[in-house]
């Protein structure tokens, strides 16, 4: 579990993030990269932890596509810890101006740390955004993945499966007094055949505004695999830098 491996003092932390405008009528692009390092070296030993993540999102008038694709690498004492890659690709149709629309996604991805050698996930739904203002936004969404995996139950022993998944989401934004930012998104993917088999995938913020264009931010990535019986928690501090034209 990553929480073993988290540094009792930071001695490195690196952070950069490059961020392009909201969406409106003459915008219709945005690009996000953000790199972040943990090091602690003692006498006794090192280990460090590097987090990198790309998201790309075109917006048109009644669709929306987004990509998003991240990398963990960690080791301690030498030993690896962490090689987890994920790559999401997923579009949002906007049949009417109400709240409610519908999507489709992508997912692959492979965790050393938890145990899976390959997984793909694609599917539908619905989504219906319960709040949307300029300062507050709370969305809901549920739909049906199917899901083919070969994970690792143990150092001789792999499970390849095929499944459908239930996958409800939840995303908020919140905006105080344009200075503190709370943002999240948390998934709970349930199998539809073994109520014992289920995913949670959870990445929540806070950031302070310093300046217009610089935020501190502290954020916590969670991951449960409970097929595997296994989760990682990466606890990141950093400042992100952001551009808006």
């Amino acid at each position: 579990m990553i929480v073993k491996i988290l540094p009792v003092f930071v001695c490195i932390m690196l952070s950069c993030v490059m961020t392009f405008s909201q969406f409106n009528d003459s915008i219709h692009h945005y690009v996000n990269f953000a790199s972040t390092g943990i090091i602690n070296k003692t006498n006794n030993g090192n280990s460090y932890v590097l987090t990198n993540g790309l998201r790309f999102n075109i917006s048109k008038k009644n669709i929306r596509l987004n990509s998003t694709n991240s990398w963990i690498y960690g080791e301690q004492q030498n030993r690896l810890t962490n090689n987890d890659f994920n790559s999401t690709l997923d579009f949002n149709l906007y049949k009417t101006s109400s709240n409610f629309y519908y999507w489709g996604l992508a997912n692959y991805d492979k965790s050393y740390s938890l145990k899976i050698n390959n997984r793909l996930q694609a599917g539908v739904g619905g989504a219906y955004n319960i709040i949307d203002t300029t300062t507050a936004f709370l969305n809901v969404s549920d739909g049906i993945l199917y899901e083919t995996s070969n994970l690792k139950l143990n150092d001789s022993t792999n499970n390849s499966y095929s499944l459908f998944r239930n996958s409800f989401r939840l995303r908020y934004r919140f905006v105080i007094k344009d200075i503190i930012i709370f943002d999240g998104t948390n998934f709970f993917q349930n199998s539809l055949s073994d109520g014992n088999d289920y995913i949670i995938k959870s990445i929540n913020s806070v950031s302070v505004k310093l300046r217009k264009w610089l935020n501190l931010t502290a954020a916590t990535n969670y991951n449960r695999n409970q097929k595997t019986n296994s989760e990682t928690l990466l606890i990141t501090f950093g400042l992100t830098a952001e551009k808006y034209f």
